[in-house]
């Protein structure tokens, strides 16, 4: 992982459920559900951090979904870690929703696989999640299974949390508002932050969007983001982010 743009986001056989469901024309309302989306932002923000140095990225991805609970899924984007980094990020995702008894509770397991194929594969990582949430509460926890970075002592390896909540309200007119805050705990999080001393890179961050919905044109966003730094604030550009975005379920 590039601690200047450290990464995205949740979400594998799409190819699968296709399959299945050109094999099963007759069965008028299937068990499962095949979807894809597309997206565009102008800055892309992962936890706090742009992965495209605070540029724009196309997005999309297709999920799986089968009543049971299952849901399995990929996503993509173009990605900017500076000269010789990757240029785009392959997401590969599955998990579980439970069906519980209290209507408006959810709980879920995911698990997530980061790639970075044009960066060799040195920064592809894996986490495990556990989410849950009750009406418009939702909070979870990310931890980092397997890290491919060749050094063993950096952020993005083994071991690394990630804790995230939220706050989602329906506004009049199809607008929606959305609070939200994280802190990433590394496992090895001292990084070298130059003149021979190092920083933790454990961070917090926090935003808030404006979105609306405006049906077959899809869900326009209005957004602000920001970090603490980390350490003495030296490790992460902890700039305020304004950014715009679009996207659109099929």
């Amino acid at each position: 992982m590039n601690l200047q743009s450290p990464t995205t986001a949740v979400k594998a056989s799409p190819l699968l459920a296709l399959a299945i469901a050109v094999a099963s024309p007759a069965m008028a309302e299937p068990p499962y559900s095949l979807s894809a989306n597309i997206g565009a932002v102008s800055n892309y923000l992962w936890r706090g951090t742009s992965q495209t140095d605070d540029g724009p990225a196309i997005q999309g991805g297709v999920d799986f979904a089968h009543e049971s609970g299952f849901y399995a899924g990929t996503w993509a984007s173009n990605v900017d870690f500076g000269a010789g980094g990757a240029n785009y990020e392959l997401d590969l995702y599955a998990g579980y929703d439970f069906a519980l008894p209290t209507e408006g509770a959810s709980l879920g397991l995911n698990t997530i696989y980061y790639a970075y194929p044009d960066d060799g594969g040195d920064i592809d990582f894996w986490e495990i999640g556990l989410s849950g949430g009750y009406e418009f509460f939702s909070a979870g926890i990310q931890y980092t299974v397997w890290g491919d970075d060749d050094n063993e002592d950096a952020p993005f390896d083994q071991g690394d949390l990630y804790y995230y909540a939220g706050l989602d309200f329906p506004l009049p007119n199809d607008f929606g508002l959305g609070l939200s805050t994280g802190y990433y705990d590394f496992d090895d999080d001292q990084v070298d932050v130059g003149g021979g001393m190092t920083e933790s890179a454990d961070y917090w961050h926090w935003g808030v969007s404006i979105s609306r919905e405006a049906g077959d044109y899809g869900t326009f966003s209005f957004n602000y983001e920001q970090n603490d730094g980390g350490g003495d604030g030296n490790v992460w550009d902890d700039d305020p982010k304004i950014w715009i975005g679009w996207n659109k379920e099929f």
